[in-house]
């Protein structure tokens, strides 16, 4: 019904930059909510960046001044940009969306992406 789709992940030395992409498809009215999680190996999940709809945006403190979370110019569409990235930046990076409005649909849906993987090492 709607699909996140991701892309931009890879490996790349420290210090350098990545930009991830996530594109929410579907008949979808509105999304409150667009955001990137990461999970990094052996840990819990945590939050990154999110980006309301009326453009507030939110960051974790241990990304704060290196990365940038930004809506795109295609509709539902949601970029984070990394810089200066760190080793322990390394995980895989999860879109979400929340609070999505589906037409013909009841209530609302929230919705997770398959992830994509950032390696960050030298």
């Amino acid at each position: 019904q709607v699909q996140l789709v991701e892309s931009g992940g890879g490996l790349v030395q420290p210090g350098g930059s990545l930009r991830l992409s996530c594109t929410a498809s579907g008949s979808i009215l509105s999304i409150d909510t667009m955001g990137w999680y990461r999970q990094p190996p052996g840990k819990q999940r945590e939050l990154v960046a999110t980006f309301t709809r009326w453009g507030k945006t939110k960051y974790a403190d241990s990304v704060k001044g290196r990365f940038t979370i930004a809506s795109g110019n295609a509709k539902n569409t949601v970029y984070l940009q990394m810089n200066s990235l760190k080793p322990e930046d390394t995980a895989v990076y999860y879109c979400a969306a929340d609070r999505i409005v589906v037409r013909d649909t009841q209530g609302y849906l929230d919705v997770w992406g398959q992830g994509t993987l950032v390696t960050v090492s030298s």
